[in-house]
C-alpha cells in the first residue's frame, strides 16, 4: 500500500507546505491599525521596554514564545540527519506546544556541529524568547549545551529528550512502586541505555530516593562499571557501579525495576523471568519496545509494564510534561526550570493518577472504567486535566524557589488556564474517539471518488467506521490501486450486479407508489448509487449514510427525506454547523434546509440542536435570534421567534433557551447581563437558532471565510436514520469528521433501541 508514508508526505505538502504559520493577534485593517502596529505607534512600547526591560512581557509575544532548537544530530529514530531534515520534527513539536498548552513556537534548526557554536547562536537569541526547548541533540553534546545555556541565560532552558522523559518515567515509577508495594529506597534498578534520556532519568530517580548502590546502568557495551575504559564519557562515569556484573542479563537478575531506553528486543523473556517479584518494566524504545507488551504479561502475570506506545496501558509520553512545564514557567516568568519544578511536575502527575477519571476522558479512550492500578500508572496523554494540575504546580515551585519574576494567585491562574484552552480544541478529537468505541458501518454512494476513498482509508486505519462503497467494482478497485490505498477488505457493491436488486426495487416502489412513482421508474431509480445506498440504510443493511462530495445537496436531501424520512416526533429535518473558534464552539442552525421556518419548525430545530450538543457533552444554551431584543421591535417575524421559545419550553422546561434576541446580545455576556439581566441565558449562548435559512447560511459562510472559524457540517438533524449530506467539493478531513458524527448518531440510535 502507498501507504502511511505517502499520506504523511501529502499531509506535509498539501495546501500551504509545512505545519505552521504566523498570524497576527491584533486588528490590522485600517490606517489607524497600521499606525498603532508599526510606525509611529510602535515607538511607545519600544521606549517603555528600553526604560524597563521587564515590560517586554507586557508589550510583546516574548512571554508566550518558546524556541525549539536543534542541530539535527539525534532526530527521533533517524539519527544524525542534520538540521534541515530535522525541521519537520521541530514543526511537529511546535504543534504539540500549541495544541496542549497554547504556547507559540519558532523552530530553530541550527547548522552547527560544534557545541560551542550552537551555544553562541542560541545565546544571541535570548531577547526573542521566553524559553528554550532543546531537541534531538546527540549525547554527550546535549549535556554540555544545556549546562552552558542554563548558566548564561536568564530564561528557562529545557532539554525535553532528557528531562521530559525523566519526569514522566518518575511519576509512573513512583506509582508503580505503590502497586508493587515496594520502597524507593530499597529497590534495585537497572537502566538499559545510557543516552541523554537514560542519564536524565537516573539523575532524577536518585533525587527521588533511589540509592546509588542499587542502580546499574548498561549501554551497548554492557554494564557501566568502575574502571571501564571503553566507550565512556564523564556523564556515564557518574553512574559507574561497583559490581561484578558485565552484561544486562547478569545485571537484571533479582532486579525490581527495568528502565529501557534502548532498542527493540533488548529484554528477553528469560531476563524478565529472572527479575524479582512484581517486576516493574518500562520498555520505552519506540516504536518497538525492548520487550513486547503481550510477551511480557504472558511470561509473568505479576509484571507491571509501561511502554511508549498508545495501544497498550501506561503510555509514557513526553507530551504529559513539556507543554505544561513551560506553561507554568512562562506564566511566572521563571529564569530557569529547576529540580524543584521538575519534582513538582512529577508529584502533580502522581496525584492526578489517583483522582477519579472523568467520563470525557473515558469516552475519549473508549473505556468504561479506569482507576489507579497496574494498568493505570500515569494519566492518559489526552487527559485535559493535566494542564490544570502540572502548570500550577510548576508555577508554585518557581515562586517558592525564588526564580519567578511574577507572582500569581493560583486559583485565578487555574481559571485563566480554563479560558485559554477552550472546548473547541477538543470537540473534533472527542467525537472521533467516541466513535472508535463502537464503530458502525457507513455506506458511501460515491465509491469511485478519490476523496471518499482516501477518507475511507483513514476511517479504517483509525478504527472510526466500517465503510461500504457503492459503484462499479472495477472502477473502484482501479482507483484504489492508482491512489495506493489498502482497501482490500472493504465491501464494494455495484447496484447493477447486486443479487438483492429486485428486493430494493420493490422496497422503493412500495415507499413511493402513491407518491407518483411507477414500477418502471423504480427499476431505473434504484440503479442510482445514492438511492440504492439510502435503501440499504432503510433496510438496515448499513448503519448510516454519508455522501454529497460531488453531488447536489437539495437533490440528495429530497431523496433522503423520501426514503428515510424524519423521526416520528420531528416534522422537518434541519442542518447545523459546528463553528469552532479558538476558545468557543457554537452550533448554527438551520443553515441548509428550511427556507422560511414556522415557529413549530424553529422549535424542532432548537430541540434537535440541543440533543446534538448534549451528545458532545456540551450543556446547551439556546438563543433564538432575530432583529429584535425581547420585544424591542413589534413585527410578525419577531413574534414567530418568540412563539418558538414558548413551544420549546412546553416540551423541555429545563432547557436553557431565550429570545427573541439580536446576535450580539446572544454572544456578548456583558451586554446581556447589563441590559437584559432577566434572561435565562447566563454568559454567552452556544446554540444560535437563525430565523430563516438566508441569515443562517450567510452567517456561517462569512464566519468560516472571513472570521477564521472552522466549520464542521452540515450535520443533518431530525432524520429517522443517520444521514449526513456533505457540501460539494469538501475536503477529506471534513468527510472523516462527518463520518464520525454519523457513527455517533448510529451509536445513539442503538442505545435508544
Amino acid at each position: 500500500m502507498a501507504s502511511f508514508g505517502e499520506d504523511a508526505l501529502e499531509y506535509h505538502r498539501s495546501g500551504r507546505p509545512g505545519k505552521l504559520e504566523v498570524n497576527g493577534t491584533k486588528p490590522f485593517i485600517t490606517q489607524r491599525d497600521l499606525s498603532l502596529a508599526y510606525t509611529p505607534g510602535v515607538a511607545e512600547p519600544c521606549c517603555r521596554i528600553h526604560q524597563d526591560p521587564e515590560q517586554v512581557y507586557d508589550y510583546t509575544i516574548k512571554g508566550n514564545l518558546v524556541a525549539v532548537a536543534t542541530n539535527g544530530s539525534a532526530v527521533l529514530g533517524l539519527g544524525n540527519i542534520g538540521p534541515l531534515a530535522g525541521k519537520p520534527v521541530m514543526e511537529g513539536k511546535a504543534i504539540l506546544f500549541k495544541r496542549f498548552a497554547d504556547i507559540d513556537v519558532f523552530d530553530l534548526e541550527i547548522d552547527a556541529d560544534d557545541p560551542d557554536q550552537f551555544i553562541a547562536t542560541v545565546k544571541s537569541l535570548e531577547p526573542t524568547f521566553g524559553g528554550i526547548n532543546l531537541e534531538d541533540i546527540k549525547a554527550p553534546d546535549s549535556f554540555y549545551i544545556e549546562e552552558n545555556l542554563k548558566k548564561s541565560l536568564k530564561i528557562p532552558v529545557f532539554h525535553d529528550d532528557q528531562h521530559g522523559t525523566a519526569i514522566i518515567t518518575s511519576a509512573a515509577l513512583l506509582n508503580a512502586l505503590k502497586v508493587a508495594k515496594k520502597s524507593v529506597e530499597t529497590v534495585k534498578v537497572v537502566y538499559c541505555g545510557a543516552g541523554a534520556a537514560a542519564i536524565a532519568c537516573a539523575r532524577l530517580h536518585l533525587t527521588l530516593g533511589i540509592r546509588p548502590e542499587h542502580l546499574i546502568m548498561c549501554d551497548r557495551k554492557g554494564v557501566i562499571y568502575r574502571g571501564r575504559k571503553e566507550d565512556m564519557n564523564p556523564y556515564k562515569a557518574l553512574f559507574a557501579s561497583s559490581t561484578t556484573a558485565r552484561t544486562l542479563e547478569e545485571a537484571i537478575k533479582d532486579a525490581d525495576v527495568f528502565i529501557g531506553l534502548s532498542v527493540k528486543g533488548a529484554l528477553s523473556v528469560s531476563m524478565l523471568q529472572s527479575m524479582a517479584k512484581n517486576p516493574i518494566v518500562f520498555a520505552l524504545a519506540n516504536p518497538d519496545p525492548e520487550i513486547e507488551y503481550y510477551e511480557a504479561i504472558n511470561a509473568r502475570s505479576d509484571v507491571i509494564i509501561a511502554t511508549g506506545r498508545s495501544d497498550y496501558p501506561n503510555q509514557v509520553n513526553n507530551v504529559l510534561g513539556f507543554p505544561f512545564i513551560f506553561r507554568g514557567a512562562l506564566d511566572v516568568r521563571a529564569t530557569d526550570i529547576n529540580e524543584t519544578m521538575k519534582i513538582a511536575a512529577v508529584e502533580a502527575l502522581v496525584k492526578l493518577t489517583h483522582e477519579e477519571v472523568p467520563h470525557t476522558v473515558l469516552r475519549a479512550y473508549g473505556l468504561k472504567k479506569l482507576s489507579f492500578g497496574r494498568n493505570y500508572l500515569i494519566p492518559k496523554p489526552f487527559d485535559h486535566r493535566v494542564l490544570f494540575w502540572v502548570a500550577p504546580a510548576v508555577a508554585q515551585a518557581a515562586m517558592d524557589t525564588g526564580i519567578a519574576r511574577k507572582f500569581l494567585d493560583l486559583d485565578i491562574y487555574k481559571d485563566a488556564l480554563e479560558q485559554r484552552m477552550g472546548i473547541s480544541k477538543e470537540i473534533i478529537r472527542y467525537s472521533i474517539q467516541k466513535a472508535k468505541i463502537n464503530p458502525k458501518s457507513i455506506v458511501f454512494p460515491e465509491g469511485e471518488n478519490p476523496k471518499i476513498l482516501t477518507a475511507c482509508q483513514i476511517l479504517i486505519e483509525e478504527g472510526i467506521a466500517k465503510p461500504i462503497l457503492i459503484g462499479s467494482e472495477d472502477k473502484i478497485k482501479l482507483k484504489i490501486k492508482e491512489l495506493g490505498l489498502d482497501l482490500d477488505h472493504v465491501l464494494i457493491i455495484d447496484p447493477g450486479n447486486c443479487e438483492e436488486l429486485e428486493n430494493y426495487t420493490q422496497t422503493l416502489f412500495t415507499l413511493r407508489q402513491r407518491k407518483g412513482m411507477t414500477l418502471t421508474q423504480a427499476k431505473q431509480s434504484v440503479l442510482d448509487p445514492s438511492i440504492f445506498s439510502l435503501l440499504m440504510v432503510h433496510l438496515e443493511q448499513a448503519d448510516s449514510w454519508v455522501g454529497g462530495v460531488s453531488q447536489n445537496y437539495p437533490t440528495l436531501l429530497r431523496s433522503a427525506l423520501q426514503i428515510i424520512g424524519t423521526k416520528p416526533e420531528i416534522r422537518y429535518a434541519s442542518g447545523v454547523y459546528l463553528m469552532l473558534f479558538k476558545h468557543r464552539v457554537y452550533f448554527f442552525a438551520d443553515t441548509t434546509v428550511n427556507i422560511e421556518p414556522t415557529a413549530e419548525i424553529l422549535a424542532d430545530i432548537a430541540l434537535e440542536s440541543a440533543t446534538l450538543a448534549k451528545r458532545l457533552d456540551i450543556v446547551p444554551r439556546i438563543a433564538m435570534l432575530s432583529f429584535s431584543n425581547f420585544g424591542s421591535v413589534k413585527h410578525p417575524l419577531c413574534d414567530r421567534v418568540k412563539d418558538a421559545v414558548q413551544l420549546v419550553k412546553m416540551k423541555q422546561p429545563d432547557l436553557i433557551i431565550d429570545g427573541e434576541m439580536q446576535a450580539d446580545t446572544a454572544v456578548n455576556p456583558s451586554l446581556l447581563a447589563e441590559h437584559y439581566p432577566f434572561s435565562e441565558i447566563k454568559g454567552n449562548a452556544n446554540i444560535l437558532i437563525f430565523p430563516d435559512l438566508q441569515s443562517g447560511n450567510i452567517a456561517y459562510k462569512l464566519l468560516h471565510e472571513l472570521g477564521g472559524a472552522e466549520a464542521i457540517g452540515p450535520i443533518l438533524l431530525g432524520m429517522k436514520k443517520p444521514i449526513h449530506i456533505l457540501q460539494r467539493g469538501c475536503q477529506i478531513n471534513t468527510i472523516v469528521n462527518m463520518a464520525a458524527m454519523a457513527v455517533l448518531d448510529a451509536q445513539e440510535l442503538e442505545n435508544d433501541a
